[in-house]
């Protein structure tokens, strides 16, 4: 039984119709321009279709190159997070040696006396000990240093010379319970003993009648008596005065002017005799 596709021309004929068709259709299209509305037309018709077509393309574009702004600012900020902190090591570094050379500069513009060999010693160890108020320097008997030898920092007096060895001296600060220096008033000339609590921020004043003339804010020094420290040097400063007429001296503290919980530089002097020359003076200095 036939059916409808097997009626009419064939396969061929059809064929050869069509192409008989389009080439009309391209001459009259090229000689005399017919159908040039009816591609705009078309063309506007398939454009939507052509932007849904590319539309993953370019969102595949658009997603790469923001992976790849996105990878790139990653490794910028890593590598600007790196100088960074390359930068902050090398700021720190020089932030700890401009504090150094401003305590150096303090510690030798210090009023030390022009006739007085002066060396500079730095800190090695601090003694652990809770009762003992001692540190360790960098300086020895092979640089001179002596028993009983005055300390100083910037500030004031630190303490004395109690053990010298080759190459390093221990020193007994001013605050331990074992130290007593002799002291003057700068106010006043009234002359004292400061001995240690053994606090590093605390001393007291030992024997010092109701009838004294102290009080708080005076500046106390070295008074020289005892050859052990030289005279003028500051001390500590008066911060408290109890007069109780129950006990039978005064009660009064006195703060040290040496930073003793911050010692890193420190001074040495040497009494300097009639017979050594200045030169010797700037040598030591250089040291």
């Amino acid at each position: 039984m036939d059916t409808i596709f097997t009626r009419g021309p064939s396969l061929n004929i059809r064929l050869a119709l069509a192409l008989a068709m389009s080439v009309m259709l391209i001459v009259l299209d090229f000689k005399l321009d017919a159908f040039s509305t009816t591609r705009v037309f078309l063309n506007s018709l398939v454009s939507p279709v052509q932007y849904l077509a590319n539309l993953p393309g370019q969102l595949l574009n658009a997603s790469a190159q923001r992976l790849t702004s996105q990878q790139a600012l990653i490794e910028e900020n890593e590598q600007l997070t790196n100088r960074l902190l390359l930068q902050n090591e090398k700021l720190q570094r020089f932030e700890a040696l401009e504090q150094e050379n401003k305590e150096l500069r303090r510690l030798l513009d210090a009023p030390v006396r022009q006739n007085m060999r002066k060396m500079v010693a730095e800190l090695m160890a601090v003694d652990n000990t809770p009762y003992s108020q001692q540190i360790v320097i960098n300086k020895g008997a092979i640089d001179g240093v002596y028993l009983g030898q005055s300390i100083l920092d910037e500030r004031g007096i630190v303490g004395q010379v109690m053990e010298v060895g080759t190459t390093n001296s221990r020193v007994l600060l001013i605050s331990d319970v074992t130290h007593s220096i002799p002291v003057r008033s700068i106010r006043n000339n009234s002359r004292f003993i400061a001995s240690g609590s053994g606090a590093i921020d605390e001393l007291y004043l030992t024997h010092v009648a109701h009838s004294a003339d102290i009080r708080e804010g005076d500046v106390l020094v070295s008074s020289g008596l005892g050859e052990v420290f030289p005279e003028g040097y500051p001390v500590a400063e008066v911060t408290q005065v109890i007069r109780d007429e129950s006990r039978p001296f005064a009660q009064v503290t006195i703060a040290p002017q040496a930073r003793l919980n911050r010692l890193k530089y420190l001074l040495l002097l040497w009494p300097q005799t009639s017979s050594e020359p200045d030169e010797q003076a700037a040598e030591a200095t250089d040291d």
